[in-house]
């Protein structure tokens, strides 16, 4: 291969990987002016060893919400889980993604 060809390919590699990272990281926002309507009522199984319950949300699907059912997640010593969440602000709503804390 030569050496211009060599270098060409070697700077298009270092320039798509420095790219990477920044695409993987970017968060969604959501926010919309249609209520969430009221959290279903789940019964929670018995506790499963090594997992936390997930309870169930409204996701917005673009034009309506819908019932996602609450789950099992794998435990995280030393995190607890914070339930996604629909949050009023005026007369817009945002969505806060389900995440661990410390």
């Amino acid at each position: 291969m030569p050496k211009r060809k060599l270098l060409l390919v070697t700077l298009w590699l270092a320039a798509t990987a420095s790219i990477a990272p920044a695409v993987s990281s970017a968060a969604v926002s959501i926010d919309i002016d249609v209520a969430p309507p009221a959290p279903r009522v789940e019964v929670v199984p018995e506790p499963r060893h090594g997992y936390v319950w997930a309870p169930g949300y409204w996701d917005w699907r673009g034009r309506e919400h819908v019932w996602v059912a609450g789950h099992f997640i794998r435990e995280r010593r030393g995190y607890h889980w914070v339930p996604d969440a629909w949050v009023s602000n005026g007369p817009h709503y945002h969505y806060a993604r389900g995440h661990w804390e410390r």
